[in-house]
């Protein structure tokens, strides 16, 4: 009889085995850029098998633009995604099927940089000049917002396509004479350009929407929310733990890529926990996405830019997945 007890207990565990493994999701995560320190976090949870362990069977894929990765997720070709709130909105009045599930960046991290030998010394001063960004950049889709703004014809610059990685070389020879950044890579270019370095972060002429955030295919999202539930907490753990201390997330994100260097993904992380920190992700939850913030981003974006198709704000959010246990650690944040 023990025999029998025993082999069926074995045949119950394979088959428990067997079950987990099929149980598995695919998910693809496609970034908004090329993998740095905001980006560790999900490596780390996959390194540490935290999404193995929910069931998921997470790739990430490296990125193109916000624009770009809304518009994949958007289409279904991935499931998930990190895109720019008002990008994500842009995208949804296209037709674009998503709907952000957390926030990563609180506050915007978008502002523009020039050196101040060109003449330029504010954005009154961008017309006439070239602003050099990617094609699918969030800050080129939003250009006609921040331009009205700041008072300036949208019009009145010209666009230079260039990779992220070209940017402040772009700068440094004079190809361009203003880029688009953001502001975790503030120190970057402080080092490299020292008292001749001119910065505009968005939030100084009034705009400061949502940045980065997770979104999901809606309909992908209807029919497999646990799966959605899972990578969410997973995400949120893995964000609040690097928060707590970065260097293992770090040791993961250089792992699984090439080229990073140490001490600039950490200053990098130093800047990007500022824009996490906000009244709702420090109260509420991390990643927290307040409703009447979004429907003034939704506001923004319908009047300076205008949608194709309308759509009801409310829609292109959801909170239903985040931990209220697990908020942002604003004793963490060192500020600039």
């Amino acid at each position: 009889m023990k025999i029998v007890q025993m082999i069926g207990t074995a045949v119950l565990a394979l088959s428990v085995a067997s079950g987990s493994a099929q149980a598995a999701e695919k998910l693809n995560l496609i970034l908004n850029w090329t993998p740095t320190a905001d980006h560790a976090p999900y490596y780390y949870a996959k390194a540490q098998g935290w999404y193995e362990k929910a069931g998921i069977d997470l790739n990430i894929e490296v990125g193109k633009g916000s624009g770009v990765a809304a518009q994949k997720v958007g289409a279904g070709q991935s499931e998930l995604g990190i895109a720019d709130l008002a990008t994500a909105i842009v995208a949804r009045g296209k037709g674009a099927d998503v709907v952000a599930v957390m926030s990563v960046y609180a506050n915007t991290p978008q502002g523009f940089y020039w050196l101040k030998s060109s003449g330029i010394n504010g954005a009154k001063d961008f017309p006439g000049h070239k602003i050099g960004n990617p094609p699918g950049d969030a800050s080129r889709v939003m250009w006609p917002a921040f331009a009205k703004a700041a008072g300036i014809d949208p019009k009145a610059v010209s666009f230079v396509n260039i990779t992220p990685q070209a940017k402040m070389a772009s700068l440094k020879s004079k190809a361009v004479d203003i880029i688009s950044d953001f502001y975790n890579e503030h120190d970057l270019k402080v080092r490299e350009f020292g008292a001749d370095l001119g910065y505009l972060p968005w939030k100084d002429v009034g705009l400061n929407p949502y940045g980065n955030s997770i979104i999901v295919n809606g309909a992908y999202l209807a029919k497999n929310e646990k799966v959605i539930d899972a990578f969410v907490k997973v995400s949120q753990k893995a964000f609040a733990a690097c928060v707590a201390d970065v260097n293992p997330c770090l040791d993961a994100l250089i792992a699984a890529t090439s080229g990073l260097d140490r001490q600039v993904q950490t200053n990098q992380w130093e800047r990007i926990k500022e824009m996490m920190t906000d009244e709702f992700t420090v109260a509420k939850s991390l990643g927290w996405i307040d409703a009447d913030r979004v429907k003034k981003d939704y506001e923004l974006v319908s009047t300076m830019i205008g949608l194709d198709k309308p759509f009801d704000a409310t829609t292109i959010v959801t909170t239903k997945f985040l931990d209220p246990s697990v908020k942002m650690d604003a004793s963490k944040v060192k500020k600039q």
